[in-house]
């Protein structure tokens, strides 16, 4: 039998952790705002520029509390996605 040693900052860490992706995979209650890197992981955008030009053109609501802070509205970005879905033949 092995023995694993854990600070307790270190397992409470792990803990926050195991909690988050849970949260993630089992659909727990999820923002209306999320952040900038949860937005470009939904659209798939890669470049922080691309998602300047969404914001710019109008085509996702955002939010920008304090100067560098910028949040997206999960609901937007939903209808985005949806609006832009090509149907199947």
């Amino acid at each position: 039998m092995q023995v694993i040693c854990l600070q307790d900052v270190a397992l409470y860490a792990l803990v926050e952790e195991v909690v988050d992706r849970l949260k993630e995979k089992y659909g727990a209650e999820q923002s209306k705002w999320i952040k900038e890197e949860q937005a470009m992981e939904l659209l798939n955008v890669k470049a922080k520029s691309t998602m300047q030009q969404l914001r710019d053109n109008g085509k996702i609501r955002f939010s920008q509390p304090q100067k560098k802070i910028i949040v997206y509205d999960r609901d937007s970005i939903s209808d985005y996605l949806e609006k832009h879905a090509k149907d199947t033949f």
